[in-house]
């Protein structure tokens, strides 16, 4: 098991009150799965990937990454493995305006602790083989949104982590260059054994997934009705 999520509850003050963002939930991604996790806004989507990548701690239950349970580890060794062991795509991809593509990906190795200048070659591969060989040296402003989310799903990968989590992917894309983008996440998981969790609620983008995972009011279930056919 690479990813696991056990018995999770994730709470937050709302005034007088208490607003329950994850109730109890169970979630396992094995290495080379795609998972989709749907729902409409509040359902804790959000919520459940901040969990998953140690961003927050949850109330109960357990976070367990590639049989180690890093639930209750420190904040600095929670950063260590958000490092080397997560890729996050962000939403609004959050590229660096000053930096090239090759040097977005350097940044982020050099966040880990590696060291940029050797690596410089694996970026450009990297970069390459996701169809930028010949946007390595522009900056943010010069791609376009489609090139932007490759890069920052080029920045994910640099590290070679073992789980992938994806916030809303397509959100900024029309349903072409979206659906490329879901594709390419498809093809990076299988062929990267990555452990991969896209959150969206764009219900036309799941044919290349491998489970889906639905959420309303913190809870999550796997509704038959959305899981592509023959993946049950």
């Amino acid at each position: 098991m690479t990813l696991k999520l056990d018995n999770i509850t994730l709470t937050y003050p709302d005034g007088d009150h208490t607003l329950t963002a994850l109730d109890h939930v169970d979630l396992n991604v094995e290495r080379g799965e795609f998972a989709a996790v749907v729902g409409p806004s509040g359902s804790g989507k959000s919520s459940l990937l901040a969990v998953a990548g140690t961003l927050l701690r949850p109330q109960s239950g357990s976070v367990v990454l590639g049989g180690v349970d890093v639930t209750d580890l420190s904040d600095g060794q929670r950063t260590l493995v958000r490092a080397n062991k997560i890729g996050f795509v962000f939403q609004g991809v959050n590229l660096l305006g000053a930096l090239t593509a090759t040097d977005q990906l350097l940044a982020s190795v050099h966040l880990s602790g590696g060291r940029p200048r050797a690596r410089r070659h694996d970026a450009i591969a990297l970069l390459t083989s996701l169809g930028l060989g010949a946007r390595l040296d522009r900056r943010p402003h010069q791609l376009s949104g489609g090139e932007r989310q490759r890069v920052g799903i080029a920045r994910a990968l640099i590290n070679d982590p073992d789980i992938l989590l994806v916030d809303e992917p397509t959100s900024a894309l029309d349903h072409e260059r979206g659906t490329q983008i879901v594709d390419l996440l498809a093809e990076l998981t299988h062929d990267r054994g990555v452990a991969t969790v896209m959150v969206t609620h764009d219900v036309s983008q799941l044919d290349r997934v491998d489970t889906i995972h639905e959420m309303s009011d913190g809870s999550v279930m796997i509704p038959a009705s959305l899981v592509p056919s023959g993946r049950m």
